[in-house]
């Protein structure tokens, strides 16, 4: 076999030695534009499970470059003068331009064909001549581009600025430093890499560069200016460049990674943002699997399926994390105002790849002073913390979710209901919502949803709440009112979800006359009178909620019902004052929540869930999201439920855990109203999480009290955690402890002896 590779970078070096290590006849040439000594960079840090990789797959390269790493378990956070250390994170690190020495020697020794300052020939030519192309040639990848109809690629760009340099002296952690200056936030970056040697990022918004005048300054005065700003970490020590320039990352994707039988490997495949360290680790992941795929599968082009098919996911999973990591610190601003050791839990655990109990696991003392800081009583996870709505305290900071089930008759919720929504408070979640119950017959999603527009209906509910006030005191029993818009009269949802009914339809009325999707029942848009008549509606409902026991009511202006039509752009073509401008797009949703809260009493809270965005150009926004929050909450919410899309059926969701919790963030921080997280958070340490690192106040589970009635207490249960947070009823008592089961440890060898 004939292999060409592009690119004479980590992950095309690794590559090419490992290919030939594996079979030495295969015929391998390296391409690389530059001198074998020219580097881009300076350090590079890979994981453990990086390492082990390597060590299997080549143990002379591993060995070697054992010998050059440079170990150490800190990070130090420094912000506003505080500093605080987190330990037992484990890094290693050595300089790019070692490990780039180290990768020649080995492809050399073991015959691969180096040809520096050479320009690879046009991709087609490669193809021709090789068995095998891998395009390993970069961000800028001209293979890629070549080819862009086939691997149709993604390239995003993003908010900050970024430079890389280097100090001459060894950080003793990883280190964040935080500058507020008088032209915004800066933030540097920075790690060892050698005994004398550091990496040193400095990042700031697009904005804050233009403001401080980075622009106007060449690469000696950008590194002169970088060192000033940052003396006090530096301990008064120059910066130095290397080809340094000022940039913004992007974030590549390709829909395909190979094309015929050329491959892309490393940053022309996937970019990961540098603050979770992940650049040169996924290359070299890259080349390991590719010699893994060629050497298992029988053919060329199974071999570079099973490559993808393998990397696509870990790397999708990685760029998630990264993506997070990198809007935290384009969102940096958000953060400052925090306590510093709060700030500082928020930083270490912003990708969500390391969580509070991670990170319990490796500083104990770090957490434990986090936690105390937050206020959690000894021995209390933050999820078990209450938390107070007007005049309801909250046990926990666990809420389930609004979900809704299609199991009601005319409205009426049955036995079904009574068993589901009990048992959820039977589980010991704070606060159990009710599915979207509609204001009216006409504002049913399906024949199967629930409503309080009858009295009968009241009577109902009230059967349930109070079951929950009696058997599981403590815990508070929400509704959610809300009316279908455009989105009503369709089958239920295991019939066809967002179908319209095959018979038995009723007329649908929306702020505009536009269906939902094609073939969708088009919607009459409501008249000023049927709006006077919905605002009715709506405190009808209310009032009867509140004869039913309810201990909170939340307006439902989300998912692209009735309310949420009004505030999208994509849903709302009115030209009258209810149209428009956001200003007049909310007026009638605000004007519902006015006169529901005029008659919702006074005591009890209010909560309003939105979609903080549509996934959909031209549509809400995340800044028209925070605006939209400061409304209803300047008029007396008591909390933001933030949800996501479910507006335009032509959405793209960029879906991943927790993937909702940035909107919920940036609304707490920004408006300083308390938030619902909610969306893919499954886990109770993802809670403990995010309570913690103070990006939401409650969080939201659906689909885990589906699978888990008990989810909270088992929560408890697993966290040894006993405590006024979690009570489970006298009859379940005798279970609050995990079941045993059988012994799975095996007897330890405890003698040597020798033959």
């Amino acid at each position: 076999m004939r292999v060409a590779i592009i690119g004479g970078g980590p992950g095309g070096l690794y590559a090419a030695a490992l290919l030939k290590r594996l079979d030495p006849a295969r015929e391998i040439t390296v391409w690389e534009r530059n001198a074998p000594d020219d580097t881009f960079g300076f350090g590079v840090v890979l994981s453990d499970e990086t390492l082990g990789g390597i060590e299997h797959a080549d143990p002379v390269v591993y060995e070697a470059m054992c010998e050059e790493f440079v170990r150490w378990d800190d990070i130090d956070i420094v912000h506003r003068g505080a500093r605080h250390t987190s330990g037992g994170h484990g890094f290693a690190a050595l300089g790019r331009k070692r490990l780039l020495e180290i990768l020649h020697d080995r492809c050399r020794a073991l015959g691969v064909e180096l040809r520096f300052r050479s320009e690879a020939p046009h991709p087609d030519e490669l193809a021709r001549t090789n068995d095998l192309v891998v395009a390993a040639d970069g961000i800028n990848s001209t293979t890629r581009e070549t080819y862009a109809d086939v691997f149709r690629p993604r390239v995003t760009s993003h908010r900050c600025r970024y430079i890389w340099l280097a100090a001459d002296f060894a950080f003793d952690a990883f280190r964040f430093d935080i500058a507020e200056t008088e032209y915004g936030v800066m933030q540097l970056h920075g790690y060892p890499y050698a005994s004398d040697a550091s990496t040193v990022i400095v990042e700031m918004r697009e904005e804050v560069w233009q403001a401080a005048g980075f622009a106007e300054l060449d690469e000696a005065g950008s590194v002169e200016r970088c060192a000033k700003i940052f003396a006090e970490a530096l301990g008064g020590r120059p910066l130095r460049s290397n080809k340094s320039a000022w940039t913004t990352f992007r974030t590549v994707t390709n829909e395909h990674w190979s094309h015929g039988t050329t491959v892309l490997l490393g940053d022309a495949a996937h970019t990961a943002h540098f603050s979770i360290g992940s650049g040169t680790k996924l290359a070299v992941e890259d080349a390991l699997a590719l010699a893994a795929c060629l050497e298992e599968q029988p053919s060329l082009d199974k071999a570079l399926a099973a490559y993808e098919e393998e990397r696509k996911p870990v790397v999708a999973s990685t760029q998630r994390a990264a993506r997070a990591s990198l809007e935290w610190f384009e969102n940096l601003d958000l953060y400052l105002g925090q306590p510093p050791r709060q700030f500082a839990f928020n930083l270490l655990t912003r990708s969500r790849r390391v969580t509070h109990d991670n990170l319990r696991l490796r500083d104990a003392h770090f957490t434990g002073a986090v936690e105390r800081e937050f206020g959690c009583p000894d021995g209390t996870p933050p999820m078990f913390t209450p938390f107070r709505l007007r005049g309801l305290t909250l046990r926990n900071r666990v809420v389930v979710s609004p979900m809704d089930m299609y199991s009601a008759v005319d409205g009426l919720p049955g036995d079904f209901h009574l068993v589901h929504l009990g048992a959820r408070a039977l589980g010991g979640a704070g606060l159990v919502m009710t599915e979207m119950v509609c204001v009216s017959e006409e504002g049913r999603i399906t024949p199967g949803c629930t409503g309080l527009y009858t009295a009968e209906q009241a009577d109902s509910w009230k059967r349930i709440t109070d079951f929950v006030h009696a058997q599981s005191p403590g815990t508070a029993i929400g509704v959610q009112l809300g009316h279908s818009g455009r989105k009503g009269s369709t089958k239920l949802m295991w019939e066809g979800m967002d179908e319209p009914l095959e018979d038995g339809n009723w007329p649908l009325t929306a702020a505009s006359a536009l269906p939902y999707k094609p073939g969708s029942q088009i919607p009459r848009e409501l008249t000023r009178a049927q709006l006077a008549h919905l605002r009715e509606q709506f405190t009808a409902s209310a009032r009867r909620a509140a004869d039913a026991g309810f201990d909170l009511l939340e307006l439902h202006c989300a998912h692209g019902y009735l309310l949420s039509g009004f505030l999208s752009p994509l849903t709302n073509r009115r030209t009258d004052g209810y149209g428009g401008s956001p200003e007049n797009r909310l007026r009638f949703p605000l004007e519902v929540f006015d006169a529901v809260r005029e008659v919702w009493p006074d005591e009890k809270p209010m909560t309003v869930r939105i979609s903080a965005t549509d996934w959909a150009e031209g549509g809400t926004s995340a800044e028209d999201a925070v605006a939209i929050a400061r409304a209803f909450a300047a008029h007396g919410a008591d909390a933001i439920d933030v949800s996501t899309g479910q507006v335009v059926s032509d959405e793209r969701p960029a879906f991943g855990r927790s993937y909702q919790t940035p909107y919920a963030d940036r609304i707490r921080h920004r408006v300083g109203v308390p938030v619902i997280a909610v969306g893919a958070i499954s886990s109770w340490d993802d809670v403990n999480s995010l309570i913690l690192a103070g990006r939401t106040d409650l969080c939201a589970l659906a689909r885990p009290h589906l699978y888990d009635p008990h989810w909270t207490l088992h929560a408890a249960a697993e966290q040894g955690y006993v405590g006024p947070g979690a009570i489970w009823p006298e009859p379940y008592r005798a279970g609050s402890r995990r079941p045993q089961t059988g012994r799975t440890d095996a007897p330890k060898q405890r003698l040597k002896l020798g033959s």
